[in-house]
């Protein structure tokens, strides 16, 4: 039971240590990179609903005109 305890002791200390390296953004960096995924992903959701609107349209009348 001491090895487990040691290795996983081990683990965190070591996943401390790298977490300590990393760079972390900025409050402002995190802002804009949070407005950009949020208006792509709205983009997006718009082009397909559009797209799916319009197919769905069409197949509509294909099948009408039969």
């Amino acid at each position: 039971m001491n090895l487990k305890e040691n290795r996983l002791i081990k683990y965190f200390y070591e996943a401390k240590e790298e977490l300590e390296k990393v760079t972390w953004p900025t409050r402002r960096e995190t802002l804009t990179s949070t407005v950009i995924v949020i208006a792509v992903s709205v983009g997006t959701a718009a082009f397909l609903g559009a797209l799916d609107f319009g197919l769905n349209k069409a197949l509509s009348a294909l099948i009408a005109a039969q």
